[in-house]
């Protein structure tokens, strides 16, 4: 072995011993957002967070049945996962139960433990805004400003149209505003929308999530994290709808770089925004929910997590082409196969992540979020 090897081994397994003793801290770290004493977690968002409501509204979709929910809860409870979300590991490190999901009205009613209005394949742009740019919302109308309404409904009824005590409430809560916004951007590129056209949209999706948390805030929120997009051109579903030939499009992961720029672009808009609420909310806590570097360390990280280092960018649930993900033969169609070891896949469907992706990505937000919400000035 040369000397150049001897080096470039021992710093790997440097890494991998600091990797491996670092990830017990991620358990105690996850539980110190015990110390905050949120006593309840309200959430809009889209696919990424929704717990139940858009099978709601539509129990023939794949999500309604199994193999989605196959891990934790043997059952499909209209994740998009094979089980936990983060948002999941969220309530989990509060203390917090799993946010009931908004449209199912025969659960038992505790508006006091929070609420989850997020939808999958919801939009921060109106459905009507999108139409505007010849762009199809095809999943549901139940986009950001819908799950805000909704959201002020629950807090009328809890309080009985007493505003005082919503913001009393409120005041003591956690509030998650998205991820969202990432849709828009999905139906634009899948309908064909060039790059260019697509971006022109980012000014207008951010304003909308910046004025969610105004409203948000009107309702007493004093802690909100505000979470960022993804690097989707590590998904399967755009490495498989881009794929091309030319090396150079893709970085040492192997991820679009176009697409991760894309994602970057919209996530410094965003963080921009959030400044500027700052700004104008100087009593309010606003954090940005970084996912794409969150996202970023379980892939650079996946074999020291165990993951499959032959299988980071192929779907477990799903068939088809070299990242196992095809638009016709998606997860939860007939015959679609599910791989046996989803533990050690991050992606589930070539959309969304597994449980085990999701676990990871959660730890690491909130590390970095943790110092962010200053709870230590929290009565």
């Amino acid at each position: 072995m040369t000397s150049t090897q001897t080096v470039l081994s021992l710093i790997l397994t440097l890494n991998a011993l600091l990797l491996l003793f670092l990830l017990p801290q991620c358990t105690t770290d996850a539980h110190s957002l015990m110390a905050c004493k949120f006593n309840a977690i309200y959430n809009v968002g889209d696919s990424m967070s929704d717990t139940g409501n858009l099978v709601r509204e539509n129990s023939a979709l794949p999500f309604a049945r199994l193999p989605y929910g196959e891990t934790f809860f043997k059952s499909a409870t209209g994740r998009c996962s094979n089980g936990l979300l983060m948002i999941d590991y969220i309530a989990l490190a509060v203390g917090v139960p799993f946010l009931h999901p908004y449209l199912n009205k025969d659960a038992l009613f505790l508006p006091c433990l929070g609420e989850n209005f997020a939808v999958a394949g919801s939009t921060a742009l109106s459905t009507n805004a999108l139409a505007k740019k010849n762009i199809l919302s095809p999943v549901t109308n139940s986009s950001l400003d819908v799950q805000l309404d909704w959201m002020s409904s629950h807090f009328n009824i809890a309080c009985f149209n007493d505003q005082d005590c919503v913001k009393k409430h409120n005041m003591k809560a956690l509030f998650m505003v998205g991820e969202i916004g990432g849709n828009d951007y999905n139906y634009a590129f899948f309908q064909g929308k060039p790059v260019e056209e697509v971006k022109a949209m980012v000014p207008e999706v951010v304003q909308a999530i910046k004025d969610a948390v105004k409203r948000v805030i009107g309702y007493g929120a004093v802690r909100v994290v505000v979470p960022g997009n993804f690097p989707i051109g590590c998904f399967p579903i755009y490495l498989t709808t881009f794929q091309t030939n030319n090396a150079a499009a893709y970085d040492e992961f192997h991820c679009l770089k176009w697409l991760n720029s894309f994602s970057t672009y919209h996530n410094d808009k965003l963080k921009q925004a959030i400044e500027d609420l700052r700004k104008e909310n100087p009593n309010v806590i606003i954090a940005y929910g970084d996912y794409y570097n969150a996202f970023q360390w379980v892939y650079q990280h996946a074999p020291l997590l165990g993951f499959d280092v032959a299988s980071v960018q192929k779907s477990c649930c799903g068939a088809g082409g070299y990242y196992n993900f095809g638009m016709t033969k998606m997860c939860g169609a007939p015959n679609v196969p599910v791989c046996p070891n989803p533990e050690e896949h991050i992606s589930w469907d070539g959309i969304h992540l597994t449980e085990k992706a999701y676990q990871y990505m959660a730890y690491w937000l909130i590390r970095d979020i943790l110092p962010k919400l200053n709870c230590i000035n929290i009565v």
